[in-house]
């Protein structure tokens, strides 16, 4: 986000806040209705809930159903209950399917009853089409509105056909082509058909280079693949390869931004649907859990340190030098986590390269390891003037920068094989590693030669 956007955003939230302070309700609202709906949802997340509320129920309904797409899950669901049930339909009814099937699991039932009374039979159809598919899955993504020709025809049918449909979809560069059967054939863009001749087949001009995307293709791939090949809008189709709707730029662009998010969030334990002003009480027990967490960790740690008590009475030094060992590690270990763990993300690191990827972390594990214990053995040797801890010390920072990059490589995949999240449980997991592995090789050796 460039400087000027970011300076726009904070000057509407400080004239928004300082009309909320002043109790001027009217006033704030005016100030959102000049605002596209996506830059209201940011707004929305950003005042407590209170002053959320209020704004939300004097936004008109059409705007309403713009502005819940883009807002959290967290968000969304607090608006929607603060909302009668015709205030719901009015707000939903208008959305695209793929919009709307991301709202459903957070409307009330008896507002979703009522909507669903209001889409005809091939709307809802098409709902139960999409429902049918992960959320973080093509399918889950796409949209059904889609526009499709027969191989059959000629430009100028093709442009007839366009012009009788008054509007085209959003992101619509290509129309697709599709057999009798609705088998994908293959697609030609606008561009194309406006360069070619009107008596023009256009079997020959159909480009059967864009493959589509299978419907269980999950979102992360998707976002791969529109990255690779630059593309406005993709096809997507089920396992008979029969066409069953498109991905647009814009849903991927929600995809890379709420990978984003989940990466930055996970690091903390936190979800990246939480809501800012959450209630204390709700928010407390979120991140309760994580704290939990992290004390088994540390205790583990701090169990492995207590099998040193005597060696550490003997010689108070190893104590103050204990953390330096653990930090190094720590970092080094954290460097190839998120290496990896992005890596595989983006599909570059797999089991069919995991060997080769290890070996090259635990090689750079132990060059690091061989440069920074001489820095700190010998930082060592001045502080205490005793040359057997410096070469304890540096030993085992070489272990644990060779631990903590193998650690790193190969912590992620085993987390995936188990169904767990690496970028929510990697960093805790690979800490705990790192301080146990460092103070077990610090204080080990120490007790053998010291």
């Amino acid at each position: 986000m460039s400087e000027v956007e970011n300076t726009s955003f904070k000057d509407c939230l400080q004239r928004l806040m300082t009309s909320l302070k002043d109790l001027k309700y009217e006033e704030a609202t005016s100030q959102l209705a000049a605002l596209h709906p996506a830059e209201i949802a940011r707004l929305l997340e950003s005042v407590p809930p209170k002053d959320r509320t209020q704004l939300w129920l004097n936004i008109d309904s059409e705007t309403q159903g713009d502005i819940l797409k883009d807002l959290n899950e967290n968000v969304q669901s607090q608006l929607l209950s603060k909302m009668d049930v015709d205030g719901v339909v009015k707000a939903t009814e208008g959305l695209d399917m793929d919009d709307l099937a991301d709202i459903v699991p957070v409307l009330p039932e008896s507002a979703l009853h009522n909507l669903l009374l209001t889409l005809d039979y091939k709307h809802k159809d098409h709902l139960k089409r999409v429902l049918s598919y992960p959320e973080d899955s093509a399918g889950g993504l796409m949209n059904i509105d889609i526009i499709t020709v027969r191989n059959d025809v000629t430009v100028r049918t093709v442009i007839r056909y366009l012009r009788l449909l008054k509007e085209m979809p959003i992101d619509t560069d290509q129309v697709f082509v599709v057999d009798r059967t609705y088998q994908y054939l293959g697609s030609i863009y606008i561009s194309t058909l406006l360069t070619n001749e009107a008596e023009q087949n256009i079997d020959p001009l159909i480009n059967k280079d864009l493959k589509p995307i299978l419907a269980i293709t999950t979102d992360n791939e998707v976002a791969s693949l529109f990255e690779q090949r630059n593309l406005i809008s993709a096809p997507v189709v089920d396992e008979n390869n029969q066409l069953i709707g498109r991905i647009t730029i814009d849903d991927v662009v929600d995809v890379i931004r709420d990978e984003a998010e989940h990466s930055v969030m996970s690091m903390a334990g936190l979800n990246e649907e939480e809501d800012v002003f959450a209630p204390v009480m709700q928010s407390t027990k979120r991140r309760s859990i994580w704290l939990g967490v992290n004390l088994i960790t540390v205790f583990i740690a701090v169990f492995f340190i207590g099998l040193f008590e005597a060696t550490l009475q003997a010689k108070i030094s190893l104590a103050i030098l204990m953390p330096v060992v653990a930090s190094m590690g720590g970092i080094a270990g954290t460097q190839t986590l998120i290496l990896v763990t992005r890596g595989i993300a983006t599909g570059r690191v797999t089991t069919s390269n995991l060997k080769v990827l290890m070996n090259k972390e635990v090689t750079i594990g132990f060059l690091n390891g061989i440069v920074w214990s001489l820095v700190i053995s010998v930082a060592t040797y001045v502080w205490f003037v005793d040359l057997m801890l410096s070469l304890v010390i540096a030993l085992a920072v070489i272990v644990n920068l060779i631990f903590a990059a193998f650690s790193g490589a190969f912590l992620p995949l085993l987390l995936i094989k188990f169904k767990i999240d690496p970028a929510l449980a990697g960093g805790v997991i690979l800490t705990t590693i790192t301080d146990v592995i460092g103070f077990v090789a610090f204080l080990g050796l120490a007790a053998l030669v010291i």
